[in-house]
């Protein structure tokens, strides 16, 4: 069995159609996506229905990103906070305004059933954002941290190469994990649209909100796939730019 991650999708389902296209998976692999499935481009509410239908057929674990439950507040509570407008919920909510009732329903089910993070029988940790108590995720007191927390991502790009794992000074919570994935933070804040790896962390989320492809990775091998530039594929659209 392959274990594949996705990053985040943003309401580009067009993107995530054209990575999966290119991706050589099969009915017995998994598939862990990374959460932040809503905001940014127009087809929120049709990445859902895609990834219910997808799961039926396919091993699935969906983890919970900050959109995700930005987007659950408001479908639960009928008010739209306006710092999830002003970052990218405009697209999600106008995507869930045209949806019915039933529908509506049957996503935020979906929502509510989100894993907050995913360790795998080979110690590899995966989550929306990162973590910041030195024993791990489960040890947060405020357990949204793993899908809003950056200073994970922040402490390994600044992270000195030299520090041996043994050193005093060497990050406690990296220890916990053989291996890291997360996404929320565009690789392309560095300058790059591919996975990007420090220390054992790897990060997915390639840019596909902004102006980078959405990215698929086989953790065991890390070889990836890639969608075009997911802003060509929405020619008349901003996504979160």
């Amino acid at each position: 069995m392959k274990t594949f991650v996705v990053g985040d999708i943003h309401g580009g389902l067009k993107a995530l159609e054209q990575v999966l296209e290119s991706t050589p998976f099969s009915k017995k692999d998994r598939f862990i996506f990374l959460g932040d499935y809503v905001d940014g481009w127009s087809e929120s509410a049709p990445v859902i229905a895609f990834l219910l239908k997808f799961s039926e057929h396919h091993k699935c674990i969906f983890l919970r990103g900050n959109h995700d439950e930005l987007l659950t507040d408001y479908l639960e509570s009928g008010i739209p906070k306006p710092m999830w407008l002003e970052h990218g919920g405009v697209s999600g909510k106008k995507s869930y305004d045209a949806l019915d009732e039933h529908e509506k329903q049957h996503h935020i089910m979906f929502f509510r059933n989100l894993e907050n993070y995913y360790i795998d029988t080979k110690n590899r940790l995966y989550c929306h954002a990162g973590f910041t108590n030195p024993y791990g995720p489960a040890h947060e007191y405020y357990a949204n941290t793993v899908y809003w927390d950056r200073t994970l991502w922040e402490m390994v790009c600044s992270l000195d190469t030299k520090l041996r794992l043994d050193d005093q000074k060497y990050p406690r919570r990296l220890k916990n994990f053989n291996e890291i994935y997360i996404g929320h933070t565009p690789t392309t804040k560095i300058g790059r649209t591919e996975p990007t790896n420090f220390a054992n962390v790897w990060n997915i989320d390639t840019g596909a909100a902004f102006m980078g492809p959405l990215t698929i990775i086989d953790v065991d091998t890390k070889e990836y796939w890639q969608s075009e530039l997911v802003k060509n594929l929405y020619p008349n659209e901003k996504g979160r730019n």
